[in-house]
């Protein structure tokens, strides 16, 4: 498995300044998307929903919403 692209803009398009520690999306060979966010399992894991749950492999992390918005774009529709 390998990265093949970023999804959306770099960081310092998003204001940062040394473009080092910050939300990012890429696509992967395999057709999955990885993320580089803020782990937050131990504080949100109570707050999920009835219907959501995660295995002790994953993690929950926040990606800022300007990560995704500007991220959106290049996110394919299929």
């Amino acid at each position: 498995m390998k990265i093949v692209r970023r999804i959306g803009v770099p960081p310092t398009a998003r204001g940062s300044l040394n473009g080092q520690s910050c939300p990012d999306l890429f696509e992967l060979s395999d057709g999955n998307f990885a993320v580089i966010g803020t782990e937050a399992t131990a504080t949100l894991e109570a707050e999920l929903p009835s219907d959501a749950s995660r295995a002790d492999y994953e993690r929950i992390v926040i990606v800022s919403r300007e990560t995704l918005i500007r991220a959106k774009g290049d996110i394919p529709d299929a």
